[in-house]
């Protein structure tokens, strides 16, 4: 329980100093669709950490949920692709990222014509926690797609199995993920997955790249794949090669589809 409670202090705080001030060595950088940022706020764009573009896996009328939302670049550039008919929801445990993620929403209301974005407060893996009102935080076959950048690695390993049921638990049929992470090539060693440092950096959490594919493919997602994947490794510690992937899958289902925008 210390070590997992050592990683999330770990987290928090650098996540936190990270939402006030702009750390270049988080994650790592990917460039986004430049006509989609114009709208969002500088500070917002600029505090944003992450390893891939998830993104480029919505649909126009999608029911969004971005866990680790952060800044809140990835849920409004999701708000724009889904377009009025469409909602998105980001959740996020960290009090700092979610000021400046929900300081920002009017103004990108304000510019695109329409609000259908909300930050709600909350871990990742927990989505089938009780709010105020008795109710999980995010209900049951309420969302049509899942997305994340660079945060199921911050979860510890006894909760992953939480993690996961709580994604399968939230899409509807037919619902979809797309993931940016990052794996590694080998098994990550117990004195690194101890390292705080290493951990809030995106690096000692890292799932196995099999083993990151075989979760989502066990829970009954269908075409499970890398739809990106960098060549050379993001990075190397103790020659164990991580790189950022975006993996995407499907639950089986009737399809249904957004309403055009």
């Amino acid at each position: 329980m210390t070590g997992e409670l050592d990683q999330r202090d770990a987290v928090q705080r650098r996540y936190g100093a990270a939402a006030l001030k702009k750390e270049a060595c988080l994650c790592t950088p990917v460039g986004f669709d430049p006509t989609l940022l114009k709208v969002i706020p500088s500070e917002v764009v600029e505090r944003d950490y992450g390893c891939g573009d998830p993104t480029r896996w919505v649909r126009c009328g999608d029911r969004v949920l971005d866990l680790g939302s952060g800044s809140g670049k990835n849920a409004f550039i999701c708000a724009q692709v889904v377009g009025a008919s469409g909602s998105v929801t980001g959740i996020d445990r960290n009090a700092d990222m979610l000021s400046l993620s929900r300081s920002a929403s009017s103004a990108v209301a304000e510019a695109i014509g329409y609000a259908n974005v909300k930050f709600k407060e909350g871990a990742i893996e927990a989505l089938d926690a009780s709010d105020a009102d008795a109710r999980p935080l995010v209900a049951a076959a309420s969302v049509d797609v899942v997305l994340s950048n660079c945060v199921l690695n911050l979860v510890n390993p006894d909760q992953r199995s939480r993690l996961l049921n709580n994604i399968k638990r939230v899409l509807a049929p037919s619902g979809r993920v797309a993931i940016s992470d990052i794996v590694c090539d080998r098994p990550v060693p117990l004195h690194l997955q101890k390292d705080p440092d290493l951990w809030s950096g995106c690096i000692s959490g890292a799932w196995q790249e099999d083993e990151f594919l075989k979760a989502f493919e066990q829970l009954g997602f269908e075409q499970v794949r890398y739809v990106d994947r960098n060549a050379e490794p993001w990075r190397v510690v103790e020659s164990i090669n991580f790189y950022a992937v975006t993996l995407v899958g499907q639950l089986p289902g009737v399809v249904g589809g957004g309403t055009c925008c």
